[in-house]
């Protein structure tokens, strides 16, 4: 579940951009050796000029390889919407569960000096986890330097985007002192047990266990840290709820936006004129997300979200990704302490 996935408008446009491309490149060779490729020269030009050894660069530039599956899968990556239910079952397995109350008990610790730093819980940071690469053990099938080659010089719609990414991912790689073309990650670039994408692995992991490496791959302690930092960063209050279970009106309010991931402006109490009301104690200036959720018997139930609701959205854009981060963290830590118990 990265954070590089595009969105859903113009999917039907890039799809056939993507498939009559497709026959050109099989048609003619591709490379993207800066000495036959005007582009990742210029790219390669613009990174050296950042520290990183032109040599180096282009060595590692000339490794990468086109890969048509990758811009295929960007092109269909607009799954049909899933309803709450259908999403939930997806995450909130039993096997998820345990495996996220295993993986707290081992790193325990660590989660522990994380929360102690950045104020976030071990089970939402273990929840993250668990949703991005199952604790560790699905990271991604696509060689990162393919992917992001192929998407920034031949995506139609977003290759600047992803040429800063291919920048940022060729400096990492320097920097870490590995291989560029030895590294794998999502089809689009999301990189280790949080997927991060490469700008964000420049600007929120962080050596938590003081090895002098930000190893995101590799390294679950400092994933652990990544994460929880990546929270700080984006406004996480410390103590705060996730979300509260509501009740609402048979028919959705006009007077409310509901499911929305940007930042929130509804209060507490807006919501409560609108018929929306939690039996919790909410001050009623209390910033809220107004949640609608659909469920398996044909019923919708009401939620409101906090903050932090919001700032697990700064992850992935999607209020059904944050809701199940929400539960599978609340299954998790009920599983923690059944297993102590």
């Amino acid at each position: 579940m990265n954070r590089a996935r595009s969105r859903a408008g113009g999917y039907a446009i890039a799809m056939l951009v993507a498939c009559s491309t497709s026959v050109v490149w099989a048609e003619e060779e591709v490379t993207f050796d800066p000495q036959r490729n005007a582009q990742t020269q210029q790219l390669a030009d613009e990174v050296a000029q950042q520290g990183v050894p032109i040599e180096w660069l282009e060595r590692a530039l000339a490794k990468a390889n086109y890969r048509q599956e990758v811009l295929d899968a960007m092109a269909g990556a607009a799954e049909r919407r899933l309803s709450w239910f259908e999403y939930r079952e997806i995450f909130l397995t039993e096997q998820r569960i345990e495996e996220g109350a295993a993986f707290m008990q081992e790193h325990g610790d660590t989660l522990a000096r994380a929360q102690s730093v950045y104020g976030v819980p071990p089970e939402v940071m273990t929840a993250i986890i668990g949703v991005e690469t199952y604790y560790g053990r699905r990271k991604g099938r696509h060689k990162v330097l393919d992917s992001l080659a192929t998407l920034a010089f031949h995506h139609p719609a977003r290759g600047a985007f992803f040429r800063g990414e291919l920048a940022a991912f060729l400096t990492i790689a320097y920097q870490q002192e590995v291989a560029a073309d030895t590294l794998y990650g999502s089809y689009a670039g999301a990189m280790g047990y949080p997927q991060f994408i490469p700008t964000s692995y420049q600007a929120y992991a962080v050596d938590f266990d003081n090895d002098g490496k930000r190893d995101l791959w590799n390294n679950p302690v400092d994933a652990i840290g990544s994460v929880a930092n990546y929270f700080a960063e984006h406004g996480w209050q410390r103590g705060g709820a996730i979300y509260h279970e509501a009740e609402g009106p048979e028919t959705l309010p006009d007077g409310l936006t509901f499911n929305q991931t940007k930042q929130p402006t509804t209060t507490a109490a807006e919501a409560a004129e609108q018929g929306v009301v939690t039996e919790g104690s909410l001050a009623p200036d209390t910033p809220v997300v107004p949640l609608v959720l659909e469920y398996e018997d044909g019923r919708q139930g009401y939620r409101l979200g906090e903050y932090n609701f919001y700032v697990i959205t700064r992850y992935n854009h999607s209020h059904l990704y944050a809701m199940a981060v929400a539960e599978l963290a609340e299954a998790i830590k009920q599983q923690a302490g059944a297993t102590h118990d």
